[in-house]
């Protein structure tokens, strides 16, 4: 039998008693965030919500992104990547588990210098793919030039965020890299491996 979400106690300034919420309502107080599923449009809304709420509400207190994800959605994980860019508070990206895909996209996206992986997490990058197979002809080339640039805005941003050469980064992308927490720390997607 599930166990559901967890609640935990929250006293708020003021009142008498303390009210029970779901654990990651209570870390998100702390700006712990969490993206431990795929890519979606739903968890994008969810995330990208959290950042721009809690970063008006204080903009100087840094968020912490944990990322244990099979990747996902391009354009949900974009949008995810462009507001961590966009709020003024610096994004922390922690891999714990799996960053594959858009997932490691997301963990390169932290600010320089305060992007971590746990010791036995992985990290996995290649290059977005698409179901060309459910589309007409028409649709095909068109969502094959859309899937190319996507390809290169994805590629530059490895590039920028890694200091790799675009020849490597775009070498690499066309099959699937898997690396060990100090294989993706010597690539240049974390700054460091947190120590036991």
């Amino acid at each position: 039998m599930p166990i559901g979400v967890p609640k935990v106690p929250l006293r708020i300034p003021g009142d008498d008693d303390a009210s029970w919420v779901d654990v990651y309502n209570r870390l998100y107080q702390e700006r712990l965030l969490f993206l431990g599923q795929e890519v979606d449009s739903e968890i994008s809304n969810q995330l990208v919500g959290l950042m721009v709420y809690f970063s008006l509400e204080d903009a100087a207190k840094d968020f912490y992104l944990f990322i244990n994800s099979p990747g996902g959605w391009v354009i949900s994980g974009l949008a995810i990547y462009d507001t961590m860019q966009f709020v003024r508070p610096e994004v922390h990206t922690i891999c714990m588990g799996l960053a594959a895909s858009m997932g490691s996209f997301l963990l390169v996206g932290g600010a320089i210098t305060k992007r971590s992986a746990f010791p036995h997490a992985r990290v996995m990058i290649h290059q977005p793919a698409s179901s060309f197979y459910e589309a007409q002809t028409g649709e095909f080339i068109l969502e094959a030039e859309e899937l190319l640039k996507l390809r290169e805005t994805i590629t530059k941003v490895y590039v920028q965020r890694t200091g790799k050469p675009l020849w490597v980064v775009s070498e690499d992308m066309e099959r699937d890299v898997f690396m060990s927490a100090t294989e993706a720390q010597a690539y240049g997607i974390v700054d460091l491996v947190a120590v036991q």
